[in-house]
């Protein structure tokens, strides 16, 4: 229970990928909203690839950190409605 295993990260690393994927910017082209929704795409993009970089060097504890940064990023972007996610409740934690 206090280990992070192999599956737990590779658990971890296909559910971000899945929301990654999925997500499509909903802020209107030359907005502010616009320009955050792409930099916190950018920072769960960054964060989700010093994730697989951390995993394959087996630095899982910096891997499971790394990969629920990313995630955290997707789900206060979908939240806020920087991103449309499709009400996609299972990858991502929405206001309603």
């Amino acid at each position: 229970m206090n280990v992070i295993t192999d599956e737990k990260i590779m658990k971890y690393l296909d559910i971000t990928k899945r929301a990654l994927d999925k997500i499509k910017i909903a802020a209107p082209e030359k907005s502010f909203a616009r320009r955050m929704a792409e930099d916190f795409e950018n920072m769960a993009r960054s964060y989700y690839s010093d994730a697989v970089h951390f995993k394959e060097t087996g630095d899982y504890v910096n891997a499971f950190a790394s990969v629920n940064y990313a995630h955290g990023w997707l789900d206060c972007g979908a939240r806020i409605g920087l991103f449309d996610v499709e009400g996609d409740t299972v990858l991502f934690t929405l206001y309603e």
